[in-house]
């Protein structure tokens, strides 16, 4: 059984280490290089371990291809050079995976939400660098809202909070960032299923003579259908789909690791002294720092364990890393570099060569399998980021679906599904084998790690208010570390790795474009809002007929009464006997509890029968909930007005209380009256145009780029599951 057919089977990520050599000196060698590269897949998949541990024990720890074998594609000159590979991977896995996102980043949650959107939520929370202007006193009210703050180092957080907010700069700054990252942790949501089961796939034409590369590539788009089809049916489903293969994953690697420890070469264990990582770039110079490469590949998939940590929680993604996902890794490391350190002509070989007999082909199952649970991994993490992302209003209107009732933070996106699917398949098909998609594959995720590391050095000063000691070493210890890998990976930019900035492009394109035009169009509605004034005039029009019912005028504004409603009103002189204006708001927080969802205002004079009302979702809220939206909003209404009214009561007087009483039942009244008489929501048609003169940039921009994506996503009704029947859209030309 050759060992190169099996080895590419199991491989996630093989050909984009094999590409991390020069072309030229692979064609020189060519012998040593098809070695090489067969080390690389081996302990590739190794890693994929990493990454499906996530999706069973913790959230989505997808990692891809361990480093060791791709340091070692360099011939090694000195059997210590194992030694240092190994010293590599192990400080790596403790340094980043372990100690700075599960002790560190994930204590960064928002409400038990991870990712890039969480950490800016928290930020704008304590320090205003939103760049919408529709923050509420009542803001802070939400129980979710607050942050527990500390009294201590106040005056260096009081300083850096203040700068944050007087700079438009770094207000656009921060978003950017968080854009960035969020485009590229999708990209890597795009690749990660691409190079997993095309890698996996790939073996069999190798222990099968009969197939060939065509068949291989269909045999993977076949699974990757299946896997995207299989989406619908929940993490959770999936979940325990799964569950038993990376257990036993986890148990296979870790005992043949430990087993070829003891077996081979205890004295392997002396990898734990740095001093053999130093050696070895004393050795190797500029080849160990473009190898370094290879060791971000064995943690690939981190930062997709702190975007999924929703659809688990901090506490089971702590205990899975620390009591089997690392242990298990480290002893499959270990045990590995112990077996290359007594055969050294089976480098290329050594995944499999080290597996006892008959554990073979159950080994060579598995780990196939686990190529697809990697996949799964990242196809949920970029479910989650695009929720937040389109609450705080950074990405087209999608539906969201939640797909479990006990568990919160679970979700799934039909549009998006559908798109990665494509996006996975045109990958798969156009480019055939994973040379060039995998080569540079750690930019994205470095890239990401990079951002993560920025924004919780503000978290750490601002909100934590961690002391300038601490501080100061986790930029220099970690920070420092991840901007060496950083320069590694983009060395090998022009091989490759242009393929998940490409789609970090495209997505930041169609996010910056919505955002672009979002706020634009608030601020359109804010300086042409209907003053109190005026709808009291409106209100108090003879000539309107005032019709039965209960009339719902929706916008984004929450300072005021949109400029639709007095276009409405001059295009059909008629109003309902209830209105209530719905402005729809996301707060800079994961969750807000129902009862506290609804924020109520009288528009005065109180016999108007007029109110405002800001209705506030966290960026996991469902928007859609069983019970309808229409029946919530009155019952909240009915209980603001009994609040109201005793409020405003003077004194303990009885008969005072039964007069306030009679007012209560008597408004709640009319306000049940005019919900039974019909509910009629209406929701303005905008037409976006660029203003009269706009430069071409902003033409370009409003008219084509953001009305295309507006044509060809959902309405804002479906987003409510407004009934059709009883929805009027109002068109109104903002000409922004």
């Amino acid at each position: 059984m050759p060992v190169e057919e099996d080895h590419d089977v199991v491989v996630v990520d093989v050909e984009k280490i094999e590409n991390s050599n020069e072309e030229t000196e692979q064609q020189e060698e060519a012998s040593d290089g098809m070695e090489k590269k067969q080390l690389s897949s081996k302990i590739l998949r190794r890693n994929d371990s990493l990454e499906m541990k996530s999706q069973r024990f913790s959230a989505t720890h997808a990692a891809k291809g361990p480093s060791l074998s791709l340091i070692l594609q360099l011939r090694f000159k000195n059997n210590d050079d194992i030694l240092g590979v190994l010293s590599l991977i192990l400080y790596t896995i403790t340094l980043i995976p372990l100690i700075k996102y599960v002790l560190v980043v994930l204590k960064a949650n928002d409400n038990g939400d991870g990712g890039t959107f969480a950490l800016y939520s928290l930020i704008c929370r304590y320090a205003k660098v939103g760049l919408i202007p529709n923050q509420q006193v009542e803001d802070a009210d939400v129980s979710n809202y607050q942050l527990q703050l500390p009294n201590n180092r106040q005056k260096r957080a009081s300083k850096l909070k203040s700068a944050l907010e007087k700079s438009h700069f770094m207000k656009l700054f921060l978003l950017f960032a968080t854009m960035l990252g969020t485009s590229m942790v999708i990209g890597d949501g795009v690749l990660t299923p691409c190079i997993s089961v095309l890698s996996a796939v790939g073996g069999i034409k190798q222990a099968a003579t009969n197939i060939n590369n065509d068949v291989v590539v269909l045999i993977s788009v076949a699974i990757l259908v299946c896997l995207f089809m299989a989406q619908r049916f929940g993490t959770d489903k999936v979940g325990y789909t799964f569950a038993p293969i990376i257990c036993i994953w986890f148990a296979f690697i870790a005992a043949i690791g430990l087993y070829n420890f003891i077996k081979y070469d205890p004295s392997i264990i002396k990898a734990v002294n740095p001093k053999y990582i130093v050696d070895y770039f004393i050795r190797n110079k500029k080849d160990a720092w473009i190898s370094l490469g290879g060791v971000v590949l064995a943690i690939t998939g981190t930062e997709a364990l702190f975007a999924d940590v929703g659809h688990f929680t901090v506490r089971s993604v702590q205990i899975s890393m620390c009591s089997v996902t690392y242990p298990a890794l480290i002893l499959a490391y270990v045990g590995q570099a112990s077996f290359l350190r007594k055969h050294n002509d089976l480098v290329s070989d050594t995944f499999y060569k080290s597996i006892p007999g008959k554990l073979y082909w159950p080994m060579f199952v598995i780990a196939v399998m686990a190529a697809i649970i990697a996949s799964q991994a990242m196809i949920s993490g970029t479910f989650s980021i695009i929720q937040q992302s389109l609450s705080l209003g950074c990405f087209p209107r999608v539906r969201i679906v939640h797909t479990s009732s006990k568990h919160e933070g679970q979700v799934y996106i039909p549009e998006i599904n559908y798109i990665l699917m494509i996006a996975c398949i045109a990958i798969t098909v156009g480019f055939k084998t994973t040379t060039k998609i995998g080569n540079a594959y750690g930019i994205a995720v470095v890239f990401v790690m990079t951002l993560t590391s920025a924004f919780l050095v503000l978290i750490m000063i601002m909100i934590w208010k961690t002391h300038i000691l601490l501080i100061i070493s986790y930029v220099l210890i970690i920070g420092s570390v991840e901007v060496v890998y950083l320069s590694s990976v983009l060395y090998k930019f022009d091989q490759g790795g242009y393929l998940p900035l490409a789609f970090a492009a495209v997505l930041m394109f169609i996010m910056y474009v919505w955002n672009n035009v979002y706020r634009r169009k608030y601020y359109y509605e804010l300086d042409h809002k209907i003053s109190a004034e005026k709808v009291k005039e409106i209100a108090c029009n003879t000539s309107l007929c005032r019709l039965p019912g209960l009339a719902m005028f929706y916008s984004e504004l929450v300072q005021g009464v949109p400029p639709i409603f007095k276009h409405y009103v001059a295009n059909v002189p008629a109003l309902h006997s209830l209105l209530i204006f719905v402005s729809i708001k996301s707060l800079p927080i994961s969750k807000v509890p129902t009862e506290e969802r609804f924020l109520f205002r009288h528009v005065h004079p109180k016999e108007l029968n007029v109110f405002r009302c800001v209705v506030r979702y966290g960026y996991t809220d469902v928007r859609n909930e069983e019970e309808p939206f229409e029946k919530l909003l009155v019952e909240r209404l009915k209980q603001f007005i009994v609040d109201e009214f005793w409020k405003s009561q003077n004194g303990d007087d009885q008969e005072e209380e039964e007069k306030v009483q009679e007012e209560i039942e008597k408004e709640i009244e009319s306000v049940e009256k005019a919900s039974q008489d019909g509910v009629v929501h209406l929701i303005g048609e905008n037409e976006i145009v660029a203003c009269k003169g706009a430069n071409i940039g902003k033409r370009i921009l409003i008219d084509y780029a953001y009305n295309f994506l507006k044509k060809n996503l959902r309405q804002s009704e479906k987003l409510f599951d407004i009934p059709h029947k009883r929805m009027v859209k109002v068109g109104m030309t903002y000409e922004l």
